[in-house]
């Protein structure tokens, strides 16, 4: 994990989907356990994916409030 991962989940949207437009962090966490269940995408895009579970489903979240302000 670094800031650039961090900070990319604040700012970066869903490409397509059902949440295609809500930032990576909005996301709720069945989605992010969908994936973890049936398997997270390729490339940068599933690599945050993956982060933003770790962080959701160990109750982080909070943690990613200063960086929207930026």
């Amino acid at each position: 994990m670094d800031a650039d991962s961090l900070q990319k989940l604040v700012s970066m949207q869903m490409p397509y989907g059902k949440y295609k437009g809500s930032l990576l962090a909005d996301l709720p966490g069945n989605y992010l356990n969908w994936f973890a269940r049936e398997g997270f995408p390729s490339g940068e895009l599933g690599r945050l994916l993956a982060l933003m579970h770790e962080i959701d489903h160990n109750g982080l979240s909070s943690l990613l409030e200063p960086l929207r302000r930026r």
